[in-house]
């Protein structure tokens, strides 16, 4: 009966480490798109950095990737870039594997 319980717990914390992780990339990934996003808008520094945060606000909006997608491409065409839907999906997933790079390289 231990081995079931002790082995429940060890699942239980897994689950919440994972699901920790999947935070932490998600934020992270939109810190990085953001910035990628600010850089097409040619946004100051200072900008630059507030406008990371939006991104990263944005995403707790709605489940998924959906709420930070509308985002940045409302803010990339009101700035009158020439960057569709494809794109910042695009991008979305390269900063995905650029985040969960950087996390690891830092454990």
């Amino acid at each position: 009966m231990t081995d079931f319980k002790d082995r429940e717990k060890a699942e239980e914390a897994k689950f919440a480490m994972d699901e920790e992780t999947a935070f932490r990339v998600a934020a992270r990934r939109n810190r990085l798109l953001g910035e990628w996003a600010a850089g097409e808008m040619k946004l100051t520094p200072e900008e630059t950095e507030a406008y990371k945060k939006e991104v990263v606000q944005a995403d707790f909006e709605e489940a998924g990737d959906e709420d930070v997608i509308r985002k940045v491409l409302g803010d990339l065409t009101q700035a009158d870039t020439n960057i569709d839907e494809a794109t910042v999906r695009a991008k979305l997933i390269e900063k995905a594997i650029e985040a969960k790079r950087q996390l690891m390289s830092e454990s």
